[in-house]
């Protein structure tokens, strides 16, 4: 009997794409041999390359769909993410049978070999919803870590782009941006600078990796300026995938909720992150790793609104954390994604 085939849809930011990663690896790990394959959006769909549990990843997005699946069914199943109509309607013509959540349409829902309901907004982890999925095609999902991989000639071209700073130790990743719409999850930039500093006088010869998009190049100028020959520059200098291969170089991450920080949480590297209370890390935090610590904003008994700042997260707070990452004797950096 031939081994079955699996495509999954899912078209998504950089995290929400991420996080589908556990899902995935669920349904490979039931089915041995099967072969899966992923059509991502095409701005993110790197984030699945050269995971050993896929066999191909392709680009689509809700307005090319029309385009594909008119040449037969590819697939034994079809799990598609999300509640977009073309979507729905791509792998029902390129799979026997297809699984969703709920869809606001009934007459997809008519088409629909399995429909999952969708729990209540921020009721569970995100990754948990997407295990849903592939939990109704009897592939329960354990290991709820991410999964990115990077491959040696990546990370030996982020060996070389980080050789003049690596005499300094440690080597400290940051990730100070989130998205442009969503403010109130930056930890305020003259609390990273800071932070730098108290971490100077402690360890004078540390080096800063400041990581972020093109648009980000802006909004972390002032704190590139200010460490100085402390910092390793790389905001709008990298590709997604060339940012995640300098990740296993890093002794320590600080970051916000944001696609680049739910990459660096696939290795066991120790993180510091920061949450705002309208996405808490129970909601969005790493699962399972080892060193993560959460500074989470809680609003007491104020209502949680984008109104409340993340700069009442304190400087001491979070130094308190990294001097308690710090001051351990040194480990063996990771060679790579696991």
């Amino acid at each position: 009997m031939s081994q079955p085939a699996f495509l999954f849809i899912h078209v998504s930011r950089i995290g929400d794409s991420l996080f589908a990663t556990p899902a995935m690896r669920a349904l490979a790990e039931r089915y041995p041999g099967a072969r899966i394959d992923v059509l991502g959006h095409p701005k993110r769909c790197e984030v699945f390359a050269h995971l050993p549990f896929l066999h191909q990843v392709g680009r689509v997005t809700p307005k090319t769909a029309w385009l594909r699946g008119h040449l037969g069914k590819k697939y034994d199943w079809a799990l598609v993410y999300g509640y977009d109509a073309p979507l729905i309607a791509l792998g029902l013509r390129l799979a026997r049978q297809c699984v969703a959540f709920r869809q606001k349409e009934e007459r997809l829902n008519r088409r629909l070999s399995r429909i999952v309901e969708p729990p209540p907004f921020q009721s569970e982890h995100a990754i948990y919803q997407l295990a849903r999925l592939p939990q109704a095609l009897d592939a329960p999902t354990t290991n709820w870590r991410i999964a990115f991989e990077t491959t040696p000639a990546e990370r030996a071209q982020a060996a070389a782009r980080l050789a003049p700073f690596r005499p300094g130790q440690p080597l400290i990743g940051i990730q100070p941006c989130s998205f442009p719409t969503k403010p109130y999850r930056d930890w305020p930039l003259e609390h990273f600078r800071a932070l730098c500093h108290r971490i100077l006088q402690s360890w004078p010869e540390a080096r800063f990796v400041i990581f972020g998009g093109p648009d980000d190049q802006a909004r972390t100028a002032p704190l590139v300026q200010a460490l100085g020959k402390h910092a390793c520059n790389l905001t709008g200098r990298l590709t997604l995938r060339q940012s995640g291969a300098v990740m296993p170089h890093l002794d320590l991450y600080l970051g916000v909720d944001t696609g680049l920080t739910h990459m660096m949480s696939a290795l066991d590297t120790p993180m510091v992150l920061f949450y705002h209370c309208l996405s808490p890390p129970e909601l969005t935090g790493p699962l399972q790793h080892p060193d993560c610590h959460f500074l989470a904003l809680a609003p007491g008994v104020r209502p949680c609104s984008d109104a409340l700042s993340l700069g009442e997260i304190t400087v001491e707070a979070a130094f308190g954390q990294v001097q308690r990452i710090l001051a351990r004797p040194p480990v063996t950096r990771q060679a790579g994604f696991s």
